[in-house]
């Protein structure tokens, strides 16, 4: 990788950017007061098109881009010097940069959880809360023995999208898995995969950042699917002449209408409409829309009803049941789908479906009355059916604070299935807010 002054030759690296004509031959070069003036003035444009040296949130999912000595905080903005946000970094190696950095996923120790780790040759520097931790640089191998010196990326790979809390790190062509419980390292080779330079987890999917591109790849087999490089400009910052159409299409309030709405056991809410999907419960990524198909790989023309239940999620299209498991990466069930009678017991269209929570009953809604199943028992058949005092659902999820139905853009909110299905008044709804969902008032 080369800074946009020091030019820092990183093993494995194929690409090098030069942001300058003026470099030195180490990063470590001894900078006097002019040479630290004239580096501070040649900030960055990362829409040039940058190789980046590491990128990592913070605690508050505030997330960095590093280039030698600047960073760029957040998806859009000018470059900063990094001093300003990590000011002991400076102390240590004079302006020159960072190899790779991660946050540690490691709810085990809450003493470690959510620090930045910042990788330099062979030191390591932890940080919370933009502060140095004490005892801090060590040598790499005092806290992570086994993992090389001079990696070019790290990245955080939490329980359940690995087969434990670990971190990967990259050299070249070789993938260090480091276990954290166990300290134990394991070696393997993606050759397929680019050099990358950085590595990112966001919203559960990870990216290898190579060049000005990225390429997102299965954290356990190293796996691509789709079409990539994609050029990281489109995607990961805001660039005149450069986006993917999502940031520029956002509804407002009053045009949002779902498909469908649930939530998960492990909490991970997701709303659904046309195509694509959100997740509603990523308070520190921010709100983003993706593609259905991205996730649920099978599900190509929409959705119906969604309901979890039991580590799982249901998908309903037509006459069709999917069912994936819940935990990262969802992977669909063997043998299918299947059809709504053989699954349920019960013949489509559904416009909506939800459980709650600790219950066995799913609640499908039809029209204008509700079918109680009882997803215990075997075969499924139609346990109750009551109707309903609202027209027009489209979606419904039960959470701890109630049931929510939604008709259009607006929800109604009911304590239990039961108040709502015997319900003599017809409660005022309320509007969907940017608090909810991704739109403008």
């Amino acid at each position: 990788k080369a800074g946009s002054i020091t030019q820092t030759h990183k093993e494995g690296s194929k690409s090098f950017v030069y942001l300058s004509t003026s470099v030195t031959d180490s990063p470590h070069h001894d900078h006097n007061h002019h040479e630290d003036q004239a580096h501070h003035k040649a900030n960055p444009d990362r829409c040039d098109g940058i190789e980046f040296d590491a990128i990592v949130p913070d605690e508050n999912g505030h997330t960095f881009f590093f280039k030698g000595d600047h960073l760029w905080n957040g998806f859009k903005g000018p470059a900063q010097v990094s001093s300003a946000f990590f000011k002991e970094l400076d102390n240590y190696h004079h302006l020159g940069h960072v190899d790779a950095a991660f946050r540690m996923h490691n709810k085990e120790k809450p003493e470690k959880h959510d620090h930045i780790y910042f990788f330099l040759d062979d030191k390591v520097f932890s940080y919370y809360n933009h502060s140095l931790e004490e005892g801090y640089p060590k040598d790499i191998q005092l806290d992570f023995p086994g993992v090389p010196s001079h990696v070019d990326a790290a990245v955080e790979c939490p329980k359940g999208e690995c087969n434990s809390d670990s971190v990967l790190f990259f050299k070249g062509e070789e993938v260090y898995n480091y276990d954290i419980a166990t300290q134990s390292v394991k070696e393997k080779q993606w050759a397929h995969l680019p050099n990358c330079t950085s590595a990112f987890r966001w919203l559960e999917q990870y990216y290898c950042f190579h060049g000005h591109n990225f390429t997102r790849f299965h954290p356990v087999s190293g796996e691509v699917n789709g079409v990539y490089p994609k050029d990281s400009r489109h995607y990961f910052m805001s660039c005149p002449n450069f986006g993917h159409g999502g940031e520029a299409n956002v509804p407002k309030c009053s045009e949002v209408t779902l498909d469908a709405i649930t939530s998960d056991d492990s909490g991970k809410t997701y709303a659904f409409t046309g195509h694509n999907y959100m997740r509603l419960d990523t308070h520190r990524d921010g709100k983003h829309t993706f593609p259905i198909a991205r996730t649920w790989k099978e599900v190509t023309n929409g959705v119906d009803a969604v309901f979890s239940y039991s580590d799982k999620i249901y998908i309903i299209k037509g006459d069709q049941v999917y069912i994936y498991k819940s935990a990262a990466p969802s992977t669909l069930i063997e043998g299918y789908p299947k059809s709504l009678n053989a699954e349920l017991g019960i013949e489509g269209p559904v416009n909506a479906a939800f459980v709650c929570a600790d219950h066995h009953i799913v609640h499908i809604i039809q029209g204008q009355k509700m079918l109680d199943i009882d997803l215990s028992a075997t075969p499924r058949v139609v346990a109750s059916e009551a109707p309903l005092p609202i027209s027009g659902i489209e979606a419904g999820m039960c959470s701890r604070d109630g049931v929510k139905v939604y008709v259009g853009s607006e929800y109604y909110h009911y304590e239990t299935p039961r108040l709502l299905a015997f319900s003599k008044m017809l409660q005022e709804p309320k509007t969907i807010t940017p608090d909810m969902m991704r739109c403008v008032e």
